[in-house]
């Protein structure tokens, strides 16, 4: 089992955050569209913790075999994991679309109470991984 490990703070330079794990990424074997849902939903979690979480806190990505996996941390720790939206939240919520996305772009997302903070663990699994990462549900004829 291969486990790469990287990290970085969280800031307002979000464009450098972005290139960040997309080049983590890539190197890890995601791409096309799985790649840009990353680097999304990696987004909206660090802007969590700019908007919510203290604004500091600490990205995180590894990868093994068979997925790769980037933890969001901040330093607030008012994030639960009854905060992840099961729907899509309607056009008049005020909160809840960040989540949400997260929920939509990656394999699994979930929150934790994690060291005086809150945990946001967002997962893809990887090509060769047994499991394929982008199935078509509508292979045509």
């Amino acid at each position: 089992m291969v486990d790469h490990h990287r990290q970085w703070p969280i800031t307002d330079d979000l464009a450098t955050l972005r290139e960040h794990v997309q080049t983590y990424a890539r190197r890890a074997g995601l791409s096309g569209a799985r790649l840009d849902d990353l680097v999304i939903a990696a987004n909206e979690a660090a802007i969590n913790v700019l908007e919510h979480g203290g604004g500091t806190g600490v990205l995180a990505i590894s990868h093994d075999d068979d997925a790769l996996a980037v933890e969001v941390t901040d330093n607030v720790g008012v994030l639960q994991p009854s905060a992840l939206p099961a729907d899509r939240p309607t056009a008049r919520a005020d909160r809840g679309y960040g989540l949400w996305l997260m929920g939509e772009l990656c394999d699994t997302v979930s929150i934790e109470q994690a060291r005086g903070g809150s945990l946001v663990r967002l997962s893809m699994r990887l090509a060769g991984s047994g499991v394929d990462p982008d199935p078509d549900p509508d292979p045509g004829p």
